[in-house]
């Protein structure tokens, strides 16, 4: 199955090219239009699915653009911040939500694990508390 992205959408994603090497940017183009034109639960499996390729030989090498490929979260945040910016400021100020996410994980590895308090399954009469990671997601509207 021919699993070339629309230039409109390669545009946009080009900017990313530099957080990959070459085959993984092969894959992770197929996965974002996956992604897009997937309904439901966008799993790796889903993804492949809608692009034809859930008989591919080598499905594996999909899964491991979120597992083993060698890319920064980091550095992509910061991209997609800088494209944000160039899109939205024109307009006006961008007004930023912060989103303070805990992400539950156990074990004795995890660094940077505290206790939070759940704000999700908190109220105002009982507190409840968890264990895990906090994340800072930002939301970002113009």
């Amino acid at each position: 199955m021919n699993t070339t992205i629309p230039f409109e959408i390669a545009s946009i994603l080009l900017p990313f090219r530099v957080l990959f090497t070459k085959p993984v940017w092969c894959h992770v183009q197929t996965l974002v239009m996956g992604a897009i034109l997937t309904t439901g639960k966008r799993t790796i499996t889903s993804v492949l699915v809608v692009m034809g390729l859930n008989q591919e030989e080598h499905f594996q090498n999909y899964h491991r653009v979120l597992n083993r490929a060698v890319w920064s979260s980091l550095e992509a945040s910061r991209i997609l911040l800088m494209l944000m910016v160039t899109v939205f400021l024109p307009s006006g100020p961008i007004i930023m939500g912060i989103d303070d996410t805990i992400e539950r994980r156990k074990g004795k590895k995890i660094k940077a694990k505290g206790i939070y308090r759940d704000p999700v399954r908190s109220s105002n009469s009982q507190v409840v508390k968890v264990s895990g990671k906090r994340r800072v997601i930002n939301d970002a509207v113009s």
